[in-house]
């Protein structure tokens, strides 16, 4: 983080204006004396010292225009692979199959916000009749990560999709194989073809295009939701945020 950060403040005095009395001096080019370097490097401290936000605002402003440069790729890679994006296995959709608007949620089984989100998913598509959410899952996060996904597409084999996303994110138990075997025969799925499922090659196959997928927009994180073509959001978003960039893809 501090190294981030002192790169980041080393790039705006970089490419920042200076400002006496109000008025823009030139950046240091090749064709000043080193003594007219001196006197804007002089000038530049003295400005920092009594004005620190100039430095701030530098910063704010590099990092707000490397966000926004980074989501017009992002929309732009959306837009180009919108239909796989928006196409995934019946058992992966919720909401309105037929809705207006489809909104696309990257997912880990694993991840923290991804969990907390839960509930706030459920009372957004609630509120929204017209949604079609389609779910990605992604096993970001280590090995543990890739057990539980594996788990939730070899029960969807069963018909047992949603039952088994839904009990491993609840749970708080270690996982393991002997974990998934107690949840499938509590939500009645027979453990021995879901160990068997696991393995195969359709398994593999879900598993490797949902992250194929999330590469090809350069997802870095879970929970991502990709909002029609109009607004890629990553993390865990309050309601107000969810309608809002629901508005916007309707708008757009």
């Amino acid at each position: 983080m501090r190294h981030h950060f002192l790169a980041t403040a080393c790039a705006a005095v970089a490419g920042m204006a200076f400002f006496v009395g109000g008025q823009a001096l030139a950046a240091p080019t090749e064709s000043f004396t080193p003594a007219q370097r001196a006197e804007i490097v002089g000038i530049m401290r003295e400005a920092l010292q009594n004005d620190p936000t100039i430095l701030t605002d530098a910063i704010r402003s590099i990092r707000e225009k490397a966000e926004e440069q980074k989501q017009d790729s992002t929309l732009a890679a959306v837009r180009a692979h919108q239909s796989e994006l928006q196409t995934a296995p019946a058992f992966a959709i919720r909401g309105n199959p037929h809705g207006k608007i489809t909104v696309v949620e990257f997912y880990d089984p694993r991840c923290s916000y991804c969990r907390s989100m839960m509930g706030e998913v459920d009372s957004f598509l609630n509120r929204h009749p017209d949604v079609r959410l389609v779910e990605k899952v992604v096993p970001v996060l280590g090995n543990n990560s890739v057990l539980d996904t594996r788990a939730i597409f070899a029960a969807s084999m069963q018909g047992k999709y949603e039952a088994m996303r839904k009990a491993l994110m609840e749970d708080t138990t270690k996982p393991s194989m002997e974990r998934i075997a107690e949840l499938a025969q509590a939500n009645g799925i027979d453990a021995k073809k879901l160990a068997a499922d696991m393995n195969s090659p359709q398994t593999i196959t879900l598993i490797n295009t949902n992250l194929d997928q999330g590469r090809s927009v350069g997802l870095d994180g879970t929970p991502t939701f990709i909002f029609g073509t109009a607004a890629v959001a990553p993390g865990a978003l309050e309601p107000d945020q969810m309608d809002a960039f629901l508005d916007r893809a309707r708008k757009a």
